[in-house]
């Protein structure tokens, strides 16, 4: 029984693991055309896959229809059981449609294409124009960069290809690849069903993020306000809001009609500037009242752009009363309210807006272009398929399917594979290309399942797309040109535990252009210099981050298609800084980690001590020796050791970058009201008494957090209180002993005392004691701040 729990915990941790792949990638594709014969080297990283392309140009001299005397057409593509139409226009017969249809080699199951232009008509069957049709062993084949075939004019066919009828169509056929300039805006066939606004969303697109500025308002005072209650001197403070972000001063300490606060005010703001700032002037009359003074509107773009921490020349600006001018007869004899306020505002350009978790950064850059660096590398991804998926969605008949996409992000730069329809093993093959700044970045894949498809797909009004899983690959563990070609296991946490949700196969290389560059690059520092010459609070930057992250996923959202906000939050990990007792032992442990190499030298040290083993301290002392005789060897012989335990790891070095690990993050071992803890939303929805086991179980754990840090501080209290005399014998006795130790050291030679204090600490047990040592006593003995706690 054991050995079959041990057997499938083993086959689990397989599934867990990165596997490699051998996909048949560009540079191994068949016609000996090597490495990129696609479209100038832009696919070498997937595999080569055929489609047959119809592109349906136009039509001329179409009959009109015989009872209405106008002509609705459309053209129709038949492949088989495949169908592909265009739209199609209001009386006109020399329509114009130039759209292209995709058909997949490996579902071509006929051998004839044929091209049905028709008339359509509100009532009844549609009236049958012509026909062209094509014999499939006859199609040429294109390779890129070849030009785009040029279509041709066709004249239509009857119905049984007996003879001609009026009217012609152009049309080109041929054969090509996913390297097609075609391929991204055609119509493909494994999405016949999908129509209306689901047409859009099934097809691969690239999204640039919107630049994002600091903008920094800095209110300096006002002048001349007046309260609604003249009997009393305001309590002012200044309220800033621009979009939806909202920020305050404090209230002026002295009240006064000419307050002063000299507050820094930051607030996200993304190009183009579409929101207005809002400035209003309060006086708090009460802790739940607050009067309206004064308001000031002003557009965003008005404000000076700088790159550095240059003064910016503050200005004057007077205020309108608050609600005055909203009647129209005011407006007529509008007059300006007397009060003013003082600021000195600017967007900045020098640092980096970061809109995603600072763990998983993907850009570095600063605002403004002009600061940019030139890249030191290239990353190319191939996203080649999935596989092993599991079902997403229930179709009215009951059976599983799922609709599934790859969403990449990297930078200001995201792309969007197209939607595979109703398969558990999608192929996308696209390649994708970015430039990098730094190295220490991270490329972030997710995979989803399209709920948007439209009236075909069981997903209703307000579904999301679930997500089925990410990678993250830092790219400064992939060596330089090198091709990585890896199946990556689809991690989801569930309330119930961990789930695989399929696999993701990538191909990636990392170009690096310099090594010049790049060895420069990992001595500067990771942000831009404003950053650490005028750092932000760790509040701030945490609020400005969530603010950035809401405008991101605003701005994606209006796109078309849209990448939704689901899409977004989950890809730039929005709730990463949520409270979890899984990662908090998660955390713990890599901590425990780290000190146990510490933890296992200073046993080591003690075994030498103790003399466990002979030899190894006898040699021991003999190194000790020669390091006190030639003290100059030490530094060498340290480096030297650090040197050689890197080559000697080099054997050991990953062989494909590393991906989520179950076992560090805690999510086989985690207890379900701890996973029910961590899907809970804050506030939380959870029943009272859940709620409250829940909280004297946090207050538990900081209780003993709270006793670990009082040690250290107790510890730190004491080291200070050797010289504070807080302790006055004790502080005597040190003063003392540090005069002696003093006139002892400047008269013996420092090889002396080296010697000395480590044979005293090497010495054999026969001359240790049981008890603590003096030293030890003494400082255990020195007073804490703990007797002036309540």
């Amino acid at each position: 029984m054991q050995q079959v729990n041990q057997q499938t915990l083993s086959d689990h941790e397989d599934d867990y693991t990165v596997k490699d792949t051998h996909p048949e990638l560009g540079e191994h594709w068949p016609n000996g055309r090597g490495r990129g014969w696609m479209s100038a080297e832009r696919y070498d990283l997937v595999e080569q896959t055929f489609y047959l392309y119809v592109r349906v140009v136009k039509a001329k001299d179409l009959p009109p229809g015989a009872v209405t005397g106008t002509c609705d057409p459309y053209a129709e593509v038949k492949l088989g059981n495949y169908k592909g139409r265009t739209k199609h226009f209001e009386n006109k017969r020399n329509p114009e449609w130039n759209q292209v249809f995709a058909f997949s080699k490996d579902r071509i199951q006929a051998s004839l294409l044929e091209v049905f232009v028709k008339d359509k008509e509100m009532v009844g069957r549609d009236d049958y124009l012509g026909r062209v049709a094509f014999d499939l062993n006859e199609v040429p084949t294109r390779v890129p960069p070849d030009s785009p075939l040029a279509p041709q004019w066709y004249r239509l066919e009857d119905r049984r290809g007996e003879g001609k009828v009026k009217g012609e169509i152009m049309v080109a056929v041929w054969i090509g690849t996913q390297a097609d300039e075609a391929f991204p805006e055609a119509w493909h066939a494994d999405a016949a069903f999908v129509h209306g606004e689901g047409v859009l969303s099934v097809r691969s697109k690239v999204y640039i993020t919107p630049k994002l500025w600091y903008l920094r308002v800095n209110v300096i005072e006002a002048q001349d306000i007046v309260p609604n209650d003249r009997s009393r001197a305001p309590e002012v403070f200044v309220k800033v809001q621009v979009g939806h972000q909202v920020l305050r001063t404090k209230i002026c300490p002295a009240p006064t009609a000419n307050p002063l606060w000299n507050e820094d005010l930051v607030f996200v703001v993304a190009e183009p500037f579409e929101e207005q700032l809002i400035l209003t002037v309060e006086d708090r009359v009460h802790p739940s009242k607050d009067d309206a003074l004064g308001k000031l509107t002003l557009p965003v773009d008005v404000f000076e752009k700088r790159l550095d921490y240059r003064v910016v020349h503050s200005r004057w600006y007077n205020l309108e009363k608050f609600g005055f001018g909203i009647i129209e007869a005011d407006r007529r004899k509008e007059l300006k309210f007397s009060s003013r306020v003082h600021l000195r505002a600017c967007l900045e350009g020098g640092y980096h807006v970061l809109d995603e978790s600072t763990l998983y950064i993907s850009d570095q850059r600063p605002t403004a272009r002009q600061l940019w660096k030139p890249p030191v590398g290239v990353l190319e991804v191939g996203i080649l398929s999935a596989q092993g998926l599991l079902p997403m969605k229930i179709m009215k008949d009951g059976r599983g399917t799922t609709d599934s996409y790859c969403v990449a992000k990297y930078g200001h730069k995201w792309v969007r594979t197209r939607t595979i329809l109703d398969t558990f093993n999608p192929k996308w093959n696209e390649q994708y290309t970015w430039e990098v700044y730094d190295p220490s970045t991270v490329i972030t894949l997710g995979v989803f399942d399209n709920c948007h498809l439209g009236g075909g797909a069981p997903g209703t009004v307000g579904a999301t797309d679930s997500r089925i899983g990410k990678v993250r690959i830092r790219l400064s563990t992939l060596e330089s040109h090198r091709v990585y070609a890896n199946s990556y296991p689809l991690l989801v946490l569930h309330p119930t535990g961990v789930k695989k949700m399929g696999e993701l196969r990538l191909a990636i290389r990392f170009t690096s252009l310099s090594l010049s560059n790049m060895i420069y690059i990992y001595g500067r520092h990771l942000l831009p210099r404003m950053h650490y010459l005028h750092p932000f609070t760790i509040n701030q930057i945490d609020s400005l981050r969530y603010q950035a992250m809401k405008i991101v996923a605003t701005r994606l959202g209006r796109a078309e298609p849209p990448l939704r906000k689901e899409v977004v939050e989950y890809m730039l990990d929005v709730d990463s800084h949520l409270w979890s007792m899984r990662r908090s032992k998660a955390n713990f442990f890599r901590i425990m980690s780290l000190l146990s190499g510490s933890i296992s030298a200073g046993r080591w040290f003690g075994d030498v001590c103790n003399w466990k083993n002979p030899i190894t301290s006898v040699l021991v002392h003999i190194l000790f020796l020669i390091l006190i005789w030639y003290p100059e060897l030490i530094l060498p012989t340290l480096f030297l050791y650090m040197f050689l335990i890197g080559l000697w790891n080099y054997r050991f070095r990953p062989r494909h970058p590393p991906h989520m690990d179950v076992r560090l993050s805690w999510a086989e071992a985690v207890h379900p009201d701890e996973l029910d803890e961590e899907f809970d939303t804050f506030p939380t929805t959870r029943p009272h008494d859940v709620a409250r086991m829940r909280y004297d179980r946090l207050r538990s754990m900081a209780g003993r957090i709270q006793t670990v840090v009082g040690d250290v501080a107790t510890q730190g209290e004491r080291l200070q209180s050797l010289l504070s005399w807080r302790d006055p014998r004790a502080t005597s006795l040190f003063t003392l002993f540090c005069l002696c130790a003093a006139m002892v050291l400047y008269v013996t030679p420092f090889r002396v005392v080296a010697l000395v204090a480590g044979l005293y600490t090497l010495r054999h047990p026969r001359f240790r004691s049981q008890l603590p040592s003096v030293p030890s006593n003494f400082f255990k003995r020195l007073p804490a701040r703990t007797d002036s706690l309540l």
